[in-house]
């Protein structure tokens, strides 16, 4: 049986937080089921939040069951070989509306070691950010575990951390070990390995309707940071019509795709690609098939589907496995 090729949107996945609001209704047209929705989860093979196709031939279809069916021809031969029949990345749409909590991600090793999970390497795309809305990105300079703790017990560890001011197109890539924070009034396009392992650090003293803090992971944390200053913002040209690299790691590469008008995308099956729409309106044209998405769309290009061409006015977020 051969698959059958086109682009792939999928349900979201819509997930209750504590720091949630109403704008991935208000800005990306989500069917939100709270005023305080967090996450849009776009693509996820995640244990319990596995995406659901949601038009075409496979709609009603868990990516799960394509990635078993046809591995290759979606995931790509090359990432096929790598990783088997499992998705490695998640895309999701963050709507901070209070600051989320201080936390900080293990890497492929201490994860593998912990939870049998890949780390949690990610990329921040800032598709919304309020006036004097600021992120938390690392130590202001170099720190210890000992600094660390003192810190976080008499309450002032904000006083050792990097806060940066940030505005719509900014970008950040935060390595495993990087101590960070999104904070109130951003919204974000985050990519990132295939895993929901966080060690929350600091939750700004907040406590449910019962009077309960959420947990705390201060020990696994100890282990899992990196106590140096890192550089994470990201600079990068907008070209039009072309793919400008705004994030090459060995997990991913995200490029700026700002398309007016019409690009032919030529790709080698080696990967699956994605776009996620951040601003405007496109239609991808596919074997003899025209799609149309708008902003907050996250869309799923199978690797053997290796040509197609974009058409429109929007802002794109490119992602494939190099």
């Amino acid at each position: 049986m051969s698959i059958k090729l086109y682009p792939l949107v999928f349900e979201p996945i819509l997930q209750d937080r504590i720091w949630g609001g109403t704008k991935l209704k208000t800005d990306l047209g989500k069917n939100i089921p709270t005023q305080t929705t967090g996450e849009s989860w776009e693509l996820s093979t995640v244990q319990d939040n596995v995406s659901v196709v949601k038009q075409g031939e496979y709609a009603g279809k868990p990516l799960t069951d394509l990635l078993e069916q046809f591995p290759a021809e979606v995931l790509g031969t090359k990432v096929h070989e790598q990783f088997g029949t499992q998705f490695p990345l998640l895309f999701k749409f963050l709507d901070a509306k209070e600051d989320l909590s201080i936390q900080v991600h293990p890497n492929d090793e201490l994860a593998k070691k912990r939870h049998n999970s890949f780390g949690k390497t990610e990329m921040w795309y800032v598709m919304q950010a309020d006036e004097g809305s600021r992120i938390i990105v690392g130590f202001k300079e170099k720190s210890s575990p000992e600094e660390y703790l003192d810190k976080l017990k008499n309450k002032n560890l904000i006083d050792i951390l990097n806060e940066q001011p940030v505005k719509k197109g900014d970008v950040y890539f935060l390595e495993t070990g990087t101590i960070h924070a999104i904070g109130a009034g951003i919204v974000i396009a985050e990519i990132q390995q295939t895993s929901d392992i966080t060690y929350r650090i600091y939750d700004w003293d907040r406590v449910d309707a019962n009077g309960n803090g959420r947990q705390l992971h201060v020990e696994e944390a100890l282990e899992a940071m990196n106590y140096n200053p890192t550089d994470t913002k990201k600079e990068y040209t907008k070209n039009i019509n072309e793919s400008n690299v705004t994030v090459d790691c060995p997990y991913f590469t995200t490029n700026y795709f700002p398309l007016e008008g019409s690009a032919d995308i030529t790709k080698d099956g080696k990967s699956f690609n994605v776009y996620i729409c951040t601003e405007g309106e496109y239609s991808i044209d596919a074997e003899g098939e025209t799609y149309s998405f708008k902003k907050g769309d996250t869309v799923l290009i199978p690797a053997a589907l290796k040509a197609f061409t974009l058409n429109g006015r929007a802002t794109l977020l490119e992602i494939y496995i190099s």
